[in-house]
């Protein structure tokens, strides 16, 4: 496809979505299994973690609030770039997401009135989303060995 604009910026927008496009189309390839987006999973996730946090009583449960802390960061981007009140937002949707049991409950940034991201189609590759948070999991933890507030080894598997 060939792409004319005056504008280079446009240009480079245009051909960085459809490269995002056909990387999707790749991840779907490889797995066809999806999750739900809009900040749904994230907030879901760190439900489960602070759950199991609550259950622990060493002192890795702080390390397990700041890792649902630091999956709560992904909704409350959705909701600040939306033009949405981030804290209260996000407080109301994992609110309804514990009262209604619906882990597809997420934020709603086309501000359609409709927090399920099934019933609005907002949708990730799971490949994708796994890709992101080990990503991130790789990286606080590398940052961490340098610091050596983790010992080299420690938690490995």
């Amino acid at each position: 496809a060939v792409v004319s604009t005056q504008s280079t910026g446009i240009v480079a927008e245009a051909k960085r979505s459809i490269w995002d496009a056909m990387c999707v189309i790749r991840n779907l390839v490889r797995d066809n299994r999806i999750v739900y987006g809009g900040g749904s999973n994230e907030i879901s996730a760190a439900i489960s973690v602070y759950d199991a946090a609550d259950k622990n009583s060493s002192i890795e449960q702080y390390a397990m609030r700041a890792f649902g802390e630091a999956l709560e960061s992904v909704p409350m981007a959705l909701a600040e770039n939306s033009g949405l009140s981030p804290f209260s937002t996000l407080a109301e949707v994992k609110s309804r997401q514990i009262k209604e049991g619906n882990p597809r409950l997420g934020i709603d940034c086309m501000d359609k009135g409709e927090s399920d991201m099934r019933v609005q189609h907002v949708i990730e590759t799971l490949i994708g989303k796994k890709q992101q948070i080990m990503l991130a999991t790789q990286l606080v933890r590398m940052i961490l060995k340098i610091d050596d507030v983790r010992s080299p080894g420690e938690g490995e598997e």
